[in-house]
């Protein structure tokens, strides 16, 4: 298989490539950085930057078998519009530069996070904010006294929504589009998960046993884009070692032992 992956050069990313290449596919990484595993090819491509996404999606000439959207930013303060800009804008205008490019029946993932796992609670802030272009974004960040946290929370949320919303037309274009939402991984970002959510997270992975490994987020990937999953489609699938079960069984009273 030719995949396309964003976010290759380091965490899930370049353990994904690594796992690709591995098995034998050819990886087409696109990200800021150069990878730091060796890959088929790189295109530095900055997901913050319209002419540099479009500069590096025109000089794209091959098609793909598999769209991987995996680059984003953590919650870092004070970076709310750039978070929302990258983890968003920048992954939506490159996944909709590339679809001309990609095979039939292409498979599409787009990492979202198990923070935006209550975006039916903020449905109609996501729906605002995907109805806004890119240069209206600092007011509606104004506008909604948006932080570097919510941003981020926001930005996932938003990936679901779409990866849901467009279900039926990636199906009628003949391709097919899932997103997975991770939790706690031991990446090099982790730390500014724990400083944004403070104790929870700490706590997650205490019940959880350990935070996750990038190789397991890049395996359930990896399953995502091989044909074996082909009648999967419009799904958002969490990978968090049971922490949104047991947070679930808190929140209803119930125990495992009920």
């Amino acid at each position: 298989m030719k995949i396309a992956l964003t976010g290759g050069a380091s965490g899930i990313g370049a353990e994904l490539a690594r796992l690709l290449m591995a098995a034998g596919h050819e990886v087409h990484a696109y990200d800021l950085f150069e990878p730091s595993t060796d890959v088929t090819s790189w295109t530095e491509t900055d997901l913050s930057d319209p002419n540099s996404i479009d500069k590096a999606v025109e000089a794209t000439t091959m098609t793909f078998d598999a769209l991987i959207n995996n680059a984003g930013l953590p919650p870092k303060e004070g970076m709310a519009e750039l978070i929302l800009n990258v983890n968003f804008f920048g992954m939506k205008r490159f996944m909709d530069g590339m679809l001309p490019k990609l095979t039939a029946e292409a498979s599409i993932v787009n990492t979202a996070s198990r923070a935006g796992a209550f975006w039916r609670d903020h449905l109609d802030q996501v729906k605002a904010l995907m109805g806004i272009e890119l240069s209206e974004l600092p007011e509606f960040i104004s506008k909604n006294e948006i932080d570097a946290t919510r941003a981020y929370n926001l930005s996932k949320e938003a990936v679901i929504v779409m990866t849901h919303a467009r279900c039926e037309e990636m199906i009628a274009s003949g391709f097919r589009m899932n997103s997975v939402s991770p939790a706690a991984v031991s990446t090099g970002i982790l730390d500014d998960f724990v400083n944004a959510f403070g104790p929870k997270v700490a706590a997650n992975i205490k019940r959880a046993g350990r935070p996750g490994l990038p190789e397991e987020i890049a395996d359930v990937i990896a399953y995502l884009i091989s044909p074996q999953s082909h009648w999967i489609k419009g799904q958002d699938i969490v990978i968090d070692g049971g922490m949104g079960a047991m947070g679930m069984t808190d929140m209803m009273g119930l125990n495992g032992s009920d």
